[in-house]
């Protein structure tokens, strides 16, 4: 049953809407809460309280469509209603349920009042359309409807009815067993055959099988079997008037084999990929360091260049200290030429000293830079040996049927090209880069 709410308000629109003949029948099921016995009369009770809060959508209007072709009773959709009404934290609220017929089809509509006649507030409804998307799901696995593929594949809905073997299994799988459950639950709701079935349950990681007692079984990736009936909440027979019989079906150890097989097949495309991320990785990191040497001397070279025109502008300066003809020769008998050439030599020291300074700093900043890379490099290169390692180990642990042989030189392999890279890093010429 899809249900779909909103908060709004216009109430006599509201109320006219409902109880127009456009369908083929329409019945004012219930008012509860409302003086009037009328259908705009009592939504226009909820205005008149709404007027004494600021709250302008004081109704929540909420639909039912069950699925085409069942027949659901007055009874279920009151039901369907009141679970709606107590996640949506709406219970005792003054309530409206019409009922609409047309082309053969059923429907139901419920509206509220949100305001809170004792406090004068209106009911908080938060995440009303997840709540909402839960109650419908729940609805569709209680009555046994198929469901529609979009609802089936959220994650919303938390199974709460397992039992402690039912949870013990699925610790030892390492999975959820509420997870376990929603996906063994979603696949039956929306498959009406075998085949259905199974495509469903493959897509949630499981290979329908033949059990050991002639059963049908779910098996995952590490062989773990769950028994369909068990895990979707249905009887044996029932089981077997949708599936049929299991005999023509691949055994648990079979479908475990087939899983490692598809895995395996994964995994060493998972490995090339990352083989080849890596290549690209290094070229990247090789460019970015030649892109970098040639910044920095370009840089250097500038710094020189720029040096070598102030320290000819510097030494002019300097030199048009010296008077020249008789004043340069009163100068030397004087002592002042002796004096500036002192001073000369100091500021041309001091300007050695700056010009080792400025080249120091911009050498201590390519060192940095560098030596940044590098660390990138580094921790890349660790990071793509960790991934590759993993990938290998998990090659092997799933290929069962492998030859040891072949596993230990695939190890002796790795452990010659790990050796490889430590004496290339020792002999400063990188493998990678």
């Amino acid at each position: 049953m899809i249900l779909k709410g909103s908060q709004r308000g216009g109430a006599r629109d509201l109320a006219l809407h409902l109880m127009k003949d456009e369908n083929d029948h329409v019945e004012l099921h219930e008012l509860r809460g409302f003086a009037s016995e009328n259908l705009v009369g009592a939504l226009n009770e909820a205005y008149a309280q709404s007027r004494g809060t600021r709250c302008a959508k004081f109704l929540y209007s909420l639909s039912l469509n069950p699925p085409p072709s069942e027949h659901v009773s007055t009874r279920d959709f009151e039901a369907a209603i009141n679970m709606a009404e107590e996640r949506l934290g709406l219970s005792g609220q003054p309530r409206a349920i019409v009922f609409h017929e047309k082309e053969g089809r059923r429907h139901a509509h419920a509206v509220w009042s949100r305001i809170d006649a004792q406090r004068m507030k209106a009911v908080q409804l938060s995440f009303d359309h997840r709540k909402l998307n839960a109650v419908s799901r729940e609805l569709f696995l209680e009555h046994g409807w198929q469901m529609p593929r979009g609802l089936a594949e959220t994650h919303e809905r938390d199974p709460k009815n397992f039992t402690l073997e039912e949870w013990q299994q699925a610790k030892r799988a390492g999975r959820d067993v509420a997870a376990i459950k929603s996906a063994f639950q979603d696949s039956w709701a929306i498959s009406d055959s075998r085949q259905a079935f199974a495509s469903a349950l493959e897509t949630r990681g499981f290979k329908l099988a033949k059990g050991d007692r002639r059963g049908f079984v779910g098996v995952n990736r590490d062989g773990e079997a769950y028994a369909v009936s068990k895990w979707v909440g249905v009887k044996a027979r029932d089981v077997r008037a949708r599936l049929g019989e299991p005999d023509t079906l691949p055994s648990v150890t079979e479908r475990h084999a087939e899983h490692a097989n598809e895995v395996n097949r994964r995994l060493n495309e998972l490995k090339r990929e990352q083989d080849a991320r890596s290549e690209a990785e290094r070229l990247r990191l090789a460019a970015e360091k030649r892109s970098l040497i040639a910044a920095q001397r370009a840089e250097r070279r500038f710094l020189e260049e720029q040096q070598q025109a102030r320290a000819a502008m510097e030494n002019t300066q300097r030199q048009e200290r010296f008077s020249k003809g008789l004043r340069g020769l009163f100068d030397r008998i004087t002592g002042e030429r002796k004096r500036v050439a002192e001073q000369n030599r100091a500021e041309a020291y001091d300007a050695l000293l700056r010009d080792r300074h400025e080249k120091d700093a911009l050498i201590f900043r390519h060192l940095d830079e560098r030596k940044a890379l590098d660390q990138r490099r580094t921790v890349e290169r660790e990071r793509q040996t960790e991934v590759m390692r993993e990938l290998r180990t998990d090659i092997r642990q799933q290929s069962p049927q492998k030859d040891l042989n072949e596993a230990r030189r695939e190890e002796l392999a790795e452990k010659r090209e790990q050796l490889q890279r430590s004496r290339a890093r020792r002999e400063g010429r990188s493998l990678d880069l």
